[in-house]
């Protein structure tokens, strides 16, 4: 058996959830001990009586922007599709990833379409970047705003394709963004922390439980399955990250009083350990390329709260690596048995 086939299994589509909860906090929360293997079953309200006075939730205080983009090429009257994906540096373009009939050429323009049906924004494709991905500057009126400003104006909530095929709803602009997301930037949710709300955080602080943030940027690849038999050579995507003094110092007093540090996502995981990758934790700011496998020690992150995740991904290995592959392997079966809702707007579960 190759190496990514232990992290394949099988997903009932009628178990992935097409919708969000009308309350946040009443997603159900499977309790995974890593240490006798037990599995209770909770609500997300109940978080605050399952963790510790002293514990500190550290949360990804990233902003989804609005990153898909409908619209036309204008040579041909064709439907395009794209993803916002973020700035190139060197040259200021959009980089994006995009679907059309035919091959477009450098210098197209494409018309996007605004919620409307408006005709909105032109963008015209100015080059090609890594992964097959577009580069695309907008038109000249519009280069002075921020790509935040145009796409609140003209992009739409970017929802993966397994919820209603990714088109959006009323409610998903809002419900498809953590309460304490801050900095702009991700092209998908951190989607153990929309579970989260203002009095359920009140009542975390309330019973001595602390929190902290990190930001990770999610990209696309973060859900691409392993499409190789070894592990090893999975090529790894990259994401920003930052890890700010002050979260540091928030572990480190945790730690030395007895409390322990739950990674709000693995994303958040992700970007501590990312910070810890020298031994010991250390403020981080910068791109990471890390992907946590058998044989990975984590070093910054003791509890970890996390969404079920599609098959054959580098989060089912992330999960399966701070566990093991069998208890989780476990703790999915009883999952899809008890009928837990899956993936973005799904349950969720806490690793102890």
């Amino acid at each position: 058996m190759a190496d990514a086939d232990l992290y394949d299994y099988e997903l009932p589509p009628e178990r992935i959830a097409q919708d969000p909860l009308a309350d946040r906090a009443a997603a159900r929360l499977l309790v995974v001990n890593r240490a006798t293997g037990g599995l209770r079953h909770w609500l997300v309200r109940d978080l605050p009586q399952i963790l510790r006075p002293g514990d500190l939730v550290v949360v990804n205080d990233t902003r989804v922007v609005p990153a898909r983009l409908i619209g036309r090429r204008v040579k041909t009257g064709g439907r395009w599709e794209g993803l916002f994906l973020r700035v190139d540096a060197a040259s200021g373009a959009w980089e994006l990833l995009a679907s059309t009939r035919g091959r477009p050429e450098i210098g197209e323009q494409v018309m996007l379409i605004g919620l409307d049906d408006a005709d909105a924004l032109t963008l015209t494709l100015v080059g090609r970047s890594g992964g097959g991905a577009w580069l695309a500057m907008p038109d000249g009126a519009e280069r002075a705003a921020t790509p935040e400003a145009i796409l609140n104006r003209v992009g739409r909530v970017p929802l993966p394709g397994y919820i209603r095929g990714g088109v959006e709803q009323p409610g998903d602009r809002a419900r498809y963004q953590t309460v304490f997301a801050r900095e702009a930037g991700s092209a998908a949710a951190p989607t153990a922390g929309l579970h989260f709300t203002e009095p359920l955080l009140a009542e975390l602080a309330a019973r001595g439980i602390s929190r902290a943030s990190v930001t990770l940027h999610v990209g696309l690849d973060t859900f691409r399955p392993i499409s190789v038999e070894r592990l090893e050579d999975h090529p790894m995507h990259t994401e920003w990250c930052e890890c700010p003094p002050e979260t540091v110092a928030a572990i480190t007093a945790a730690r030395a009083a007895g409390g322990r540090v739950v990674a709000i996502g693995t994303t958040a995981a992700r970007t501590l350990e990312t910070a810890a990758r020298g031994g010991a934790l250390a403020a981080w700011s910068g791109p990471t390329d890390l992907f946590i496998r058998p044989g990975f020690e984590f070093r910054a992150v003791d509890c970890l709260l996390t969404n079920f995740h599609m098959p054959r991904t580098t989060l089912m290995v992330l999960v399966s690596t701070f566990a093991s592959r069998g208890l989780i392997a476990t703790a999915y079966e009883e999952a899809i048995r008890e009928q837990y809702r899956f993936l973005s707007y799904g349950d969720t579960m806490l690793i102890e």
